[in-house]
């Protein structure tokens, strides 16, 4: 399938903190796009940019050639994919199915072996680069599926993202999402850790931050996130509960391959404790406010 904007109906799935930029920015690039949310008031604004809506996601992939979706959970996934009234159900023969939630990769291998027998194309493409990314449509994505397909896709990923690397067969975008996220998982304790350390032994913290965010020390975490926590922004660029639920999947998949993470581990249950507190819906960052406590420190008002 030759991907045209103009010609080549999209079908979008899922509005939130990051799909509905992403959705967005499809739309800029001329594509007739039909979109579905479980929350329709979410879904306005692309409405307001010429997106047409559809009652379920069945009837997105009835009305387009190309499905891409993005939600939350292993089996939010399951449903808008392969549910009854999921977008396999309304796909025909060519169509293509693109998951770019970070889910199970054996879930991404099911999809694509449910779609095959229905001669439907089936790609996992999780995101990263959070809600920033998503907005200035430079995500990195992470892609698992027949090549031919993914390259047939490449004027969608451009539109959403800066570095588009295909990974290998179906699950294998899943699993690099998973690097991605131990990666991140530890690296957020030590950006917490550090500006907690650095307030505490009354540094000014954003002068530190032209210090160390330019060195070897520095990272995305630290240049993007650093500076909401030192104003308390604990807005969500990326759910703390959705975090866990990958963390979750990465700790299953480790024990499927017998390797031990400590380190993950203890990541998990930090933001666990975060979720516990009620912080679930606030961003990844909001890991500094359960440090902080733990430490007898009010950090909103750096007491």
């Amino acid at each position: 399938m030759k991907i045209v904007p103009g010609q080549t109906k999209l079908g979008w799935i899922g509005t939130g903190v990051m799909g509905r930029s992403m959705c967005g920015h499809l739309l800029a690039k001329g594509f007739e796009t039909t979109v579905y949310t479980r929350s329709p008031e979410k879904a306005q604004d692309l409405i307001s940019q010429g997106a047409k809506w559809a009652g379920s996601p069945r009837e997105v992939a009835e009305q387009s050639d190309v499905i891409f979706g993005i939600v939350g959970f292993p089996s939010d996934v399951r449903e808008v994919f392969i549910g009854e009234n999921g977008a396999l159900a309304g796909s025909k023969a060519g169509n293509i199915l693109v998951d770019m939630t970070t889910s199970e990769p054996s879930l991404a291998v099911e999809i694509y072996e449910a779609a095959k027998a229905k001669g439907v194309h089936s790609v996992d493409a999780p995101v990263s680069g959070g809600d920033i990314g998503a907005k200035e449509a430079r995500l990195s994505i992470m892609i698992g599926g027949d090549a031919n397909v993914v390259e047939s896709l490449q004027p969608c990923w451009e539109a959403m993202g800066k570095t588009i690397v295909h990974q290998g067969p179906a699950g294998s975008g899943q699993h690099t999402k998973m690097v991605n996220q131990i990666l991140i998982s530890t690296m957020m304790i030590g950006v917490c850790e550090a500006l907690l350390y650095g307030y505490k032994a009354g540094l000014d913290l954003e002068t530190v931050m032209k210090s160390v965010s330019t060195g070897a020390a520095g990272s995305w975490s630290l240049s993007n996130l650093g500076p909401r926590i030192m104003v308390n922004n604990f807005d969500p660029g990326f759910f703390v509960e959705h975090f866990i639920k990958d963390m979750g999947i990465a700790l299953a998949e480790s024990r499927k391959m017998g390797i031990s993470m400590p380190g993950l581990a203890l990541a998990e249950q930090l933001y666990q404790s975060v979720k516990a507190k009620g912080w679930g819906r606030n961003g990844t960052h909001a890991l500094m406010l359960t440090l902080a406590e733990m430490s007898g420190i009010d950090w909103p008002n750096r007491k």
